[in-house]
């Protein structure tokens, strides 16, 4: 099945050329021309991935994905200019999953979308025996690769794919420490810099999400100086 990718900037000639070039590789493309459009589209019909400008009439890039991200923790890929280097890193504090500096090559902004949507696997894998092996139990978490289901006690904890792989890669190894570098190579992949703070604003994301569905959450411990780690359970 066809994934569904929202494409929203202001650029029509980056709108025509793009949305033709997923359009070619089997995608579903709906195009919007601003922010504000962008916005109640998606909202009203989510898409499996927005790729989404900064900077934009009406409401910015930004504006959207904080607005997005109230409710929804579908992939976003920012499309930033070469002298935004620190919306890049804001944008990425923020919850985006990963960005790409016009110009860019349209092939690897289509390898960029293809490894979110294989990291977000949405097509759910029904057969226990397909489910057991992509199961990550630890104490009260459970993750589940093949649904990129996340929850704690039983409940559902909504997490971005970045968030989601984070989790993951402290809770793999429960009582070793993660430094900041690590997990910014397990969670953007090592072609992407981000600076350390970014990983402090996941991870504060991160806990406070959990905390909304059990307020006494403590599992992942901060290191100061070091990085991180996931508590071992009683």
């Amino acid at each position: 099945m066809a994934h569904n990718i929202a494409l929203v900037d202001d650029d029509r000639n980056i709108i025509a050329s793009v949305s033709m070039s997923l359009e070619a590789e089997g995608f579903n493309v709906k195009t919007y021309n601003d922010g504000e459009e962008g916005l109640k589209g998606i909202t009203e019909t989510p898409p499996d991935l927005v790729v989404l400008d900064i900077k934009m009439p009406r409401m910015d890039g930004m504006e959207v994905l904080t607005k997005l991200r109230e409710k929804s923790a579908l992939p976003v890929i920012f499309l930033t200019s070469k002298d935004d280097e620190v919306d890049e890193v804001i944008g990425l504090r923020m919850g985006a999953d990963d960005y790409i500096t016009k110009p860019f090559s349209q092939r690897l902004l289509i390898e960029r979308i293809r490894a979110l949507l294989r990291r977000q696997q949405l097509q759910q894998q029904d057969t226990p025996e397909e489910t057991s092996e992509e199961m990550t139990e630890r104490g009260d978490l459970s993750l589940d690769d093949s649904r990129h289901l996340c929850t704690w006690k039983g409940d559902a904890v909504n997490l971005t794919v970045t968030e989601y792989l984070l989790v993951k890669a402290l809770a793999q190894r429960p009582g070793h420490v993660k430094n900041r570098d690590q997990l910014i190579d397990l969670a953007y992949g090592e072609n992407i810099y981000v600076d350390d703070r970014t990983i402090d604003s996941h991870i504060k994301r991160v806990r406070k999400k959990f905390k909304a569905v059990d307020t006494d959450f403590n599992q992942i411990e901060t290191l100061y100086g070091i990085g991180y780690r996931y508590k071992e359970q009683q």
